[in-house]
């Protein structure tokens, strides 16, 4: 019967966001152990749910869920925070010896004092169990790879959608690795083959565009003696030596899993001129939105995706959309603004504030927007993911309001989770077939749920910490010559 432990961390870090994320935000979103935690998952499309399906279609399996954790990327992991994790975790792996271990990682974690803290907690895993305790992992498509993983790793997997409707599949394939490992199997082969370049995100959706192409070729070549073929698009925010795209492939044979990630890695350096991105203003964006044919037409601030480690906390384009004073029912999604959700709460349903919107984290990214509103409704900021992203998964905004000004409604958070699932609106009242313009502060992973609801989508070039120009940024880790 084997027995396994089972760990998660699940952070995407942003460099250049203003402030770091504390151990809280983990804690409102994960930070559990045990059976119960992983009861929390069952039948969701996520790691944990893979997890739980994969253990019930094995019952002479075991497995002794570690501390697992997840937050909404965000600014550097505090120390503190890493350390209380990495505490718990290694003392259960130095008080028991497991069979194996599965590891369900971001890949692009970046701590106050650590830019490649992925690298670093499979290291200090490896040394605790040693050389003969088989560990496999998933990973993020957007994760930084240091190629040195291979070394540490029995097996891995990725994502291979963007936006990722696919969390469940990349753990189920890594779990079967670990599976062939205890089964008697020889050690997989890896290799993970990087260029020096950081690319945007823009362009890499799995459905068409250049990445689209390097996914086809990967799983082209998934056949004996390859295991696994995984590419990854790298998180141009994260500031680590090992930023931007990679091939990693897992194989029988050494020369295979190096001469396939090689090739893969050498793909998506051909195709480096066609992830290139220009956008227009907020103005101008908004401009072309209103000129989409009749229906629901989104306008996207990707420089403060919250999935991106954005703030959720830029103006600029709520500055644009309260001036243009618009004549159509419209929405703007969201303001991380626990002091306008407790302000709307004393107030009540109908009271009219004047509220200085934005800007309360930093004023880097421009002044507040200063304006009076109306308190339309009040939450407690609870549902369930319709999905196709993390589907069936619960979502806790903390507390939340919407304020109307004329027919802009602005939804406010207590807690930072994206705006890129139905029953967040839903939650909040809107009726989306009634809605003329979406504002929302998301990319590409907005697209999961919204591109067929959509007759549009039109992003725009704003200031904040995901910024189109990767130059401007103080880069520490990653050499100027990449991007």
């Amino acid at each position: 019967m084997p027995h396994i432990a089972v760990a998660r961390l699940w952070f995407e870090g942003n460099s250049f966001t203003p402030v770091p994320t504390p151990r809280s935000a983990f804690e409102s979103r994960e930070w559990g152990s045990g059976a119960h935690h992983l009861a929390r998952y069952a039948g969701t499309a996520t790691e944990l749910g893979a997890l739980q399906a994969f253990l019930a279609a094995r019952p002479d399996w075991q497995a002794t869920i570690l501390t697992c954790i997840a937050a909404q990327p965000g600014g550097p992991m505090a120390d503190e925070a890493m350390r209380a994790w990495r505490d718990e975790v290694e003392a259960a792996l130095r008080a028991q010896r497991f069979d194996g271990i599965y590891l369900s990682l971001h890949g692009a974690c970046v701590t106050e004092s650590d830019p490649e803290a992925d690298a670093t907690t499979i290291a200090r895993i490896r040394a605790i169990v040693g050389r003969d305790v088989p560990i496999t992992a998933s990973f993020d498509f957007h994760a930084n790879m240091a190629p040195e993983i291979t070394g540490w790793l029995d097996g891995a997997s990725a994502y291979r959608t963007y936006p990722h409707v696919d969390m469940d599949a990349a753990a189920t394939r890594a779990l079967r690795q670990l599976e062939r490992r205890l089964s008697g199997a020889p050690r997989a082969f890896g290799h993970i083959a990087k260029r020096p370049m950081v690319l945007h995100s823009f362009h890499m959706r799995h459905e068409a565009g250049p990445m689209a192409e390097v996914w086809a070729e990967a799983l082209a070549a998934e056949q004996a003696p390859i295991l696994d073929a995984s590419i990854f698009g790298g998180f141009a925010w994260g500031d680590s030596p090992h930023a931007g795209p990679s091939g990693m492939v897992w194989a029988e044979d050494a020369g295979a899993a190096r001469d396939l990630a090689e090739r893969l890695a050498d793909s998506i350096a051909a195709r480096r001129a066609r992830f290139a991105v220009t956008l227009p203003g907020p103005a101008t964006a908004l401009a072309q939105a209103l000129a989409a044919p009749p229906g629901l037409v989104a306008l996207l601030d990707p420089a403060d995706n919250p999935l991106s480690g954005g703030i959720a906390d830029t103006p600029e384009m709520l500055r644009t959309l309260v001036a243009a004073q618009l004549d159509v029912p419209a929405v703007f999604a969201f303001l991380h603004d626990p002091a306008s959700v407790a302000a709307a709460q004393e107030a009540g349903i109908g009271a009219m504030l004047t509220r200085h919107l934005g800007a309360t984290v930093t004023e880097q990214f421009g002044r507040p927007v200063i304006t009076e509103v109306v308190v339309e409704r009040l939450t407690d900021g609870r549902f369930i993911n319709e999905g196709p992203m993390e589907r069936g998964a619960p979502v806790d905004l903390g507390p939340s309001c919407v304020l109307r000004v004329g027919n802009l409604r602005i939804i406010c958070t207590t807690l930072k989770e994206s705006a890129v699932d139905p029953g967040f609106f839903a939650l909040h009242g809107i009726d989306l077939q009634a809605t003329r313009l979406l504002a929302n502060k998301g990319k590409n992973h907005f697209r999961a749920a919204f591109k067929d609801r959509c007759v549009a989508i039109v992003e725009c070039d704003a200031p904040g910490p995901a910024a189109l120009d990767l130059a401007a940024l103080p880069w520490r880790h990653v050499p100027r010559a990449w991007i």
